[in-house]
């Protein structure tokens, strides 16, 4: 008979009873997310959005990107409610600029990066979403920058205003997986942020995000309260990289985000 070290019970038995506990757990908590969480989170989703337009727009985009991303990402974090252990800060230099890039497993990861990784940060959006009323025009006046894949002479356009944008200490975000893996394990990356990182001449910075996929899973509204975990890693300087090693570059950096999800009990391929 199988068992847990340290325990007279069976391992089934233990597995069934932990499962019990967590569904009967999800069951008290669910009058909760639909009364009071999800209705906050529209509320305050509008409330910080406008600050950020009107700031962004009066005072300066960073302050504004703080208000409408930083303090609306803990507000919720907060409210719903979550946990963020931070390693590996000291990585980040005030001053540079980076493009970072993370694993991707849940909606939750927006709030973590926002809330916590402590840099002015834009985000790459698809050119579709600036037609979508209110989200498009908020985007773009704390600046985010939108990318046109189907005009390379577009693409270009794109490149060249982040070249503006991103630069004393303002930096990029990808999730070079494209979308969010249901599994935990991490897809092949997608070479969009290396592009731009040679592009932009700018170093990449890893970071592993890792239980975000229990707070929300993906494909679900099964929200629960949790903890999660972000690992800053060394920025990967691209000096030594160009177009054709770009696959290098890639495989670097989604080897040391890798790493950091083993390490912490993540199983990977």
């Amino acid at each position: 008979m199988l068992l847990f070290p340290g325990t007279k019970k069976p391992m089934a038995e233990q597995m069934v009873a932990k499962w019990n506990n967590k569904k009967f757990f999800a069951i008290l908590y669910l009058p909760y997310k639909w009364l009071i969480f999800f209705p906050i989170l529209f509320i305050s989703t509008l409330v910080f959005g406008a600050l950020a337009v009107l700031i962004s727009a009066l005072i300066n985009q960073k302050i504004g990107s703080f208000i409408g991303g930083v303090l609306w990402a803990r507000f919720n974090s907060y409210l719903t409610p979550i946990v963020v252990k931070v390693t590996g800060k000291g990585h980040i230099h005030a001053k540079q600029s980076y493009v970072i890039v993370a694993n991707h497993q849940s909606y939750y990861d927006i709030f973590v990066l926002y809330g916590w990784l402590g840099i002015d940060i834009k985000w790459v959006m698809k050119q579709e979403l600036r037609k979508i009323p209110g989200l498009g025009i908020g985007s773009e006046k704390v600046g985010h920058i939108f990318i046109d894949r189907s005009s390379a002479k577009s693409a270009l356009t794109s490149i060249e205003a982040a070249k503006k944008k991103i630069v004393n200490g303002t930096s990029i975000v990808f999730f070079p997986e494209g979308t969010r893996s249901l599994t935990g394990r991490m897809n092949s990356f997608k070479k969009g942020a290396f592009k731009m990182a040679l592009e932009l001449e700018l170093p990449v910075l890893p970071v592993t995000i890792i239980g975000t996929k229990n707070i929300l899973p993906s494909g679900t509204i099964s929200l629960l309260p949790g903890f999660a975990k972000l690992i800053v890693h060394a920025p990967i300087e691209i000096t030594k990289y160009k177009q054709e090693t770009i696959d290098a570059l890639a495989g670097k950096a989604r080897e040391v985000i890798r790493e950091g999800l083993i390490q912490n009990g993540v199983v990977q391929e």
